[in-house]
């Protein structure tokens, strides 16, 4: 990802936060702050708040950033760093108890009906209804699987894009995007299974 401001000094601005200026640190993170917001919030699990996400890849990138080596771009290394924090967080949300027809609100219900029958597209009032439906699918599968869905499902991104942000090689990331993929048509499945029964 190219820097949005081509005034910025990035060597020079990491070299003076390794010599510990404040300033050049807030600089930093005004830089970096627009590419991991957007990481978050494509990523936020349940019950974090964003901008608390957000502070925590930023401790996390400056508590490792003597290790940056300039290999990769620093965005690059930002946005593993502001991903892995995210899978960490699902992780921790890893109670998923099971999904149920009765757990639907009346507008999930008329978008499952919607996605089941021979319409094609979603009735412009049941968007979020939609959103929600799909948000919560998603939360019974495993947040590496989840994470491959949104990035390149909802987020539309290339094989080598999330291979980019994630780290993982472009035959894992097929790999996973497939068995998601699978996992995420069962639970429809089944759902609509106990919507017949």
């Amino acid at each position: 990802m190219p820097d949005a401001d081509e005034s910025f000094d990035l060597p020079a601005c990491l070299e003076r936060v390794r010599n510990r200026d404040q300033s050049a640190a807030r600089e930093l993170v005004d830089h970096l702050y627009p590419l991991v917001i957007k990481i978050v919030r494509s990523h936020l699990p349940r019950r974090v708040q964003e901008e608390d996400l957000a502070q925590e890849v930023f401790m996390k990138m400056f508590a490792r950033l003597d290790q940056y080596q300039g290999a990769v771009p620093l965005t690059h290394w930002v946005s593993r760093i502001a991903v892995t924090t995210c899978i960490d967080h699902l992780r921790a949300q890893q109670r998923r108890p099971e999904f149920r027809w009765a757990d639907l609100s009346e507008n999930e219900v008329a978008v499952l009906d919607q996605a089941t029958s021979a319409e094609d597209e979603i009735a412009p009032d049941n968007a979020l209804a939609a959103r929600e439906l799909v948000d919560k699918l998603l939360s019974q599968l495993r947040p590496e699987d989840q994470l491959v869905i949104r990035l390149m499902d909802l987020e539309q991104l290339s094989v080598s894009e999330v291979s980019k942000r994630t780290g993982w090689n472009g035959p894992l990331v097929k790999v996973r995007a497939f068995r998601a993929r699978r996992k995420l048509r069962k639970l429809f499945e089944n759902l609509e299974r106990k919507e017949a029964s």
